[in-house]
Formats: C-alpha cells, structure tokens, sequence
C-alpha cells in the first residue's frame, strides 16, 4: 500500500532521453522491474514514446521511453522519432540525459543543445559502466562532462546489470513534486495489449534479422480478439521491396515461423493467456519515408 494522504507523496514524469543505442529502453525495463520497451542491440529500436509506471509506497514515478533522438532527420521516419522524444520534454517534471561510458560523440552534443532549451533538473546518467575495465578512466571524463551543462546530478549506473539503478531512483524521487500519483497503483504502462503485440514481434524480427532490414520494416496489428482463456492476434509484418519480403520468410517459411514461436511465447508471458498468432509478410513501397504511410501504420504523436 502507498500513502497518499501524506503530504511528502512524490509524483511526476521522467523523460529518459538520448542519442540511439545508449540503453534509454533497457534503463525503463530495470527501473519499473517489468519489460515494458523492447530491446536489441541495434540502435533505433525504439520508435515510439512508451510510459512505464512506478508505484512506491511514498512516490509514483512515471518514466517517459523516448526513440533516441539524431542529429539529422532525412527520413520521414527519422524526423517522427525526433519529433516523438521532443514532444515529450515540455510536460515531464524531470529529464534523465543517457550517454555510454568513456563515448561522447557529437550526437551527444546535439542531444544536449536539445535540453538545454527547458528548464527541468537534467540528471546526466552514464551507463554501461559494466563494459569498463579501468574504472579510474571515469574520473577525468566526468570531470570534462561537468562543465559541459548544470546538470542536478550524474550518476553512474549500469541498466544492464541493475547497478546503482536505487540510488538513481532516490535522486529521481528527491528532484519530484509533491503531488498525488497520476495512475492507479497496478498499472504498468499507457499502451494497449495490442500495442506490446506489435512491438514484441517488432523486437523479434529486429533480432533476428541482418543489419539493416529492422529499418525497412514495420508490425500492424489487424486482428486482436480475446476470448476466455485464448487471445487470437493477426499481425501484418510491413517491409519496403520484394526481395526483403523473401528474407523475412524465409526458406520454406522457416524464418517467420521461428519469430512468431518467440513472439508467441513473450506475449503468452506478458497476459498469462494462451496466444494464437499468424503472421502475414506484405510489400508498401518506400513506407519508412511517407508521413502519410506513417500515420496509417500507427506513427501517432503522443503528448
């Protein structure tokens, strides 16, 4: 149970913000202790803003996953994720900056050009820390990150590993209003049960496929029916050109009937339901960089 009545309750929204493929959807995952955004190691595996609720006993911390956010927007599909994390930055109470251990490049100064537009406490978290050998390294690049902007805090932490991550949020908590919780206690997430399908199957194909076919490829959810006991889902795997199309399915449908096996099974782990999933494979041409097709396929701004 948590005490709302007293008048030191925190609650409060916290954008998890930074360049691709620094670990921004692994720190939600750890942090709420549930997978809520999938993960790979591609960068660019997040295209979509997810919350992902906290309930404590004396705060509610409601971590806002953002796309990493890139120093150019030549796509369509580019330019959505970006507009995806910014949109975000004006209503959050608190902004957590993501960067690698011992890696600042330039998209990290883009990112941080961002933020310095708003006047929320930015907390600089260095992850990763785990895959350092020398941790005295750390030292003198913190130092030269520090005047880099007047950040609430930095703290280092490794997602991964759950390192440091209950310090981080005791910092968090401390930076939060006093205020009551915006969702009821159970709640995990703002996304649908047809959402997560989606993205699970999304996260299946990503880590399966070569390197750069994630990108030309999208999961809409056309069929969605729960019955007592079974959850049926029609999911349509969206690529760009024919000859991907071939990939994603495979020799003698080999391919896609060993992604929807481990898509069955996360999503069987997630509702605690008996899951049927088909999986069709459908060809629209240069989808990734068509606002219009975007929208269709569920790019939606959230604010």
């Amino acid at each position: 149970m948590h005490d709302e009545s007293s008048n030191q309750y925190r609650s409060g929204y916290v954008a998890i913000v930074g360049r691709p493929n620094v670990g921004k959807s692994t720190l939600l995952n750890h942090l709420v202790k549930q997978k809520i955004s999938i993960t790979s190691r591609r960068p660019q595996t997040t295209r979509h803003t997810i919350l992902g609720v906290h309930t404590l006993p004396h705060a509610q911390i409601v971590y806002v996953d953002t796309p990493g956010i890139h120093a150019d927007g030549k796509r369509a599909m580019n330019r959505y994720m970006n507009r995806a994390a910014t949109n975000m930055l004006e209503d959050v109470d608190v902004i957590l900056f993501v960067v690698e251990s011992l890696r600042w490049i330039r998209e990290d100064e883009h990112v941080l050009a961002q933020l310095e537009k708003y006047p929320q406490p930015i907390f600089l978290v260095i992850n990763k820390v785990d895959l350092i050998p020398k941790k005295e390294e750390l030292l003198p690049w913190i130092s030269e990150l520090k005047g880099k902007a007047d950040f609430r805090d930095i703290i280092i932490v490794s997602a991964l590993r759950n390192d440091r991550l209950d310090l981080l949020e005791q910092e968090i908590i401390k930076a939060l209003p006093k205020q009551e919780n915006f969702f009821p206690e159970e709640q995990l997430t703002n996304r649908s049960l047809r959402f997560m399908a989606a993205e699970i199957v999304r996260e299946k194909l990503t880590r399966s496929l070569s390197k750069e076919l994630p990108y030309s490829l999208t999961v809409a959810i056309e069929q969605f029916k729960e019955e007592p006991g079974l959850i049926s889902i029609g999911a349509v795997i969206w690529v760009e050109r024919k000859g991907q199309k071939a990939i994603v399915v495979g020799k003698e449908g080999k391919q896609i009937k060993k992604i929807g096996q481990s898509a069955r099974i996360d999503l069987e782990k997630l509702t605690g339901e008996k899951v049927y999933l088909q999986l069709w494979v459908k060809v629209r041409e240069g989808w990734s960089d068509d606002e219009r097709a975007l929208r269709s396929l569920g790019y939606e701004e959230q604010r």
